[in-house]
């Protein structure tokens, strides 16, 4: 499956897959693991749906930085999606 790179922060990748589910959602992929933030499109703000390798601090660090790329974020969703 294809892995589009949607954004990068702090050396974390932000990725969303051609042919997954809704909700809307990004993955942050990093070398410690994942987390998954739901989108809650148009204007957010993000939840975290499940984060594998980084701590519950580390997750909420992340999701506010996210937070800041809801709209951005929403419109890759529905143009890889639609």
């Amino acid at each position: 499956m294809s892995m589009p790179i949607i954004a990068r922060i702090d050396g974390l990748v932000v990725v969303i897959y051609p042919h997954d589910h809704a909700p809307p959602h990004v993955h942050v992929l990093g070398p410690d693991g994942e987390i998954i933030f739901i989108l809650n499109c148009p204007e957010g703000p993000v939840s975290i749906r499940e984060a594998r390798g980084y701590s519950e601090r580390e997750a909420r660090r992340l999701a506010k930085r996210i937070n800041e790329m809801v709209p951005f974020l929403c419109s890759a969703w529905k143009g890889i999606h639609s």
